[in-house]
Parts: C-alpha cells; sequence; structure tokens
C-alpha cells in the first residue's frame, strides 16, 4: 500500500497543479477529469448558466477552489455563487451550487464525501451528473433525489436546466 506524502495547506496554496487538484487533510487528491464527455457536459453547463447570469443574479466558475474546511480544499466542476457574495480568489464563502460531472474512474464512495463537505459548508445545492447514463441528480441536506423531468432545479434563485440541453452533444 502506497503511503501519500502530507502536505501543508500553505504548501497546497502556493502550488499549481494541472489539473487543480484537491486537498484532503494534508493529501493532495487527483481529479478525474480530462475526457470529452466531462469536459463537455461542463463546457455547456457554464455556458448555459453564464448566459443567464444577470437574470439569475449569479456568477459562474468552472473549477474554482473552495476552501470546505480548514484542512479541506475542494474544486468542483462548476460552481455558482450569488452574485452577492464577496468575490474570492478561493472560495470560502459556501457557493449557492456546487456541481460535480462524473468520470468513468470516479468511486460513488470518494463523490459522497465530497457531496458531504459541500454540505457541512454550507452550500444549499450540489448536482451530479452522469454522462454516460445521462443521469442526473440533486443533492440537499435533506434529499437526494434522482431528476426524472429531465430539468435540473434549486430554489431561491429559481435556476432550471434542461438535461436535454446540456446532454446535446454528447
Amino acid at each position: 500500500m502506497e503511503s501519500a506524502t502530507l502536505v501543508s495547506v500553505a504548501e497546497y496554496l502556493s502550488t499549481s497543479y494541472r489539473p487543480d487538484r484537491d486537498y484532503v487533510d494534508g493529501v493532495v487528491v487527483e481529479r478525474n477529469l480530462g475526457e470529452y464527455d466531462h469536459a463537455s457536459i461542463q463546457t455547456a453547463l457554464s455556458a448555459y448558466l453564464y448566459a443567464r447570469r444577470h437574470q439569475l443574479g449569479i456568477r459562474v466558475v468552472a473549477e474554482q477552489r473552495v476552501q470546505v474546511k480548514a484542512t479541506r480544499f475542494r474544486v468542483p466542476d462548476v460552481s455558482v455563487v450569488l452574485a452577492t457574495t464577496p468575490v474570492e480568489q478561493i472560495f470560502r464563502h459556501p457557493p449557492f451550487l456546487c456541481v460535480e460531472i462524473l468520470s468513468k474512474d470516479d468511486r460513488m464512495s470518494e463523490m459522497e464525501e465530497r457531496i458531504s463537505d459541500y454540505h457541512q459548508m454550507g452550500v444549499p445545492f450540489v448536482w451530479l451528473i452522469d454522462p454516460s447514463s445521462r443521469r442526473a441528480w440533486i443533492y440537499t441536506s435533506e434529499v437526494i433525489r434522482e431528476v426524472k423531468d429531465g430539468v435540473l432545479r434549486t430554489q431561491d434563485p429559481n435556476i432550471e436546466v434542461p438535461l436535454a440541453e446540456i446532454f446535446a452533444e454528447l
């Protein structure tokens, strides 16, 4: 069994990774990405939300570091913050929405830990999208719901994203 080398928060924050990586309690963790399905969904969703940002009162960023705990940083595929949230180089205020797009090598136990980190930080909505099955789930602190009507949603603000439009390029 290979042991991980522990890295300080300061070292993590002063190092550039390509692609960026999560930081979990002293361990720099690689993220699975880089394939067409993942990138296509990330681009389509970001573009859809970005085009509606003024109307919805939001800001949209891809692969933004989020400090979920003192010794944990996550890098969601897409983050949405309310326009009234302070601009931060590293998000320390909870985003309104974090989106994770599954890659073929992602493990559900790791994804559940990420989603738990977001909720513990105070993120009200997390969307999980699976390009291979063309399915999606909405996570709140109270419920996990598979999207059956074809529309990803949030409340206050009311964001609605038709899955067919996001999956159109696959």
